[in-house]
């Protein structure tokens, strides 16, 4: 259980620490404004957070991108069951207007 928290908060800080570098930068993706960037952002580690509290996704093989609210997630899941936890997490965050699910399942060798 602690090892997950640690991960939760390496990936709040690395998201933090990159969205504080770049804040300072134009905004890329053609967003209008440097708030909906920071939201996006928001939202993303949002996702990852519960990917890392979930025992059945690896926070580690799905990818989360998000841009105006609507969040892609992408990678590799071991099953279908991880596949559609996934999604199921990012739906279920306050703020995904949409979510668009690219991952591939591919099972252990």
């Amino acid at each position: 259980m602690l090892n997950k928290s640690i991960l939760t908060l390496a990936i709040a800080t690395a998201l933090t620490a990159t969205l504080a570098a770049t804040s300072g930068c134009a905004v890329t993706r053609k967003q209008e404004t440097v708030g909906a960037y920071i939201d996006d952002a928001a939202l993303t580690t949002k996702v990852k957070a519960k990917f890392a509290d979930n025992t059945t996704v690896s926070a580690m093989a799905i990818s989360v991108e998000t841009m105006k609210g609507t969040v892609q997630l992408s990678g590799f899941a071991k099953t279908a069951e991880e596949r559609m936890m996934a999604e199921k997490l990012a739906r279920e965050t306050s703020g995904v207007v949409a979510v668009r699910n690219d991952i591939v399942v591919r099972p252990a060798p």
